[in-house]
């Protein structure tokens, strides 16, 4: 730790765990007597819709259809369109 409070993380520690990438930051977790480093990774913003909550509902009730069999596998893109159509 260097007077400034920094600390220094070893290259090789910090290429294990991705931060060496741009945008990385770490999230500091105080327990009782110890400090734990979590990276985190944020999300990019042309990203950030897929992960709202309305998406994330979407995406659990298009898995539920997936899983029960709810859903129609076109082999190609006319079969696809004549089924929309119909």
């Amino acid at each position: 730790m260097q007077n400034r409070g920094l600390v220094a993380i070893p290259t090789e520690t910090r290429r294990r765990y991705g931060l060496d990438q741009p945008g990385v930051q770490l999230e500091v977790i105080e327990r009782e007597g110890e400090l734990v480093l979590r990276p985190h990774i944020p999300i990019p913003s042309d990203q950030a819709w897929f992960w709202t909550d309305k998406w994330q509902g979407m995406e659990r009730e298009a898995n539920a259809d997936i899983k029960t069999g709810r859903v129609k596998i076109s082999e190609d893109v006319n079969e696809f369109l004549a089924e929309l159509e119909s």
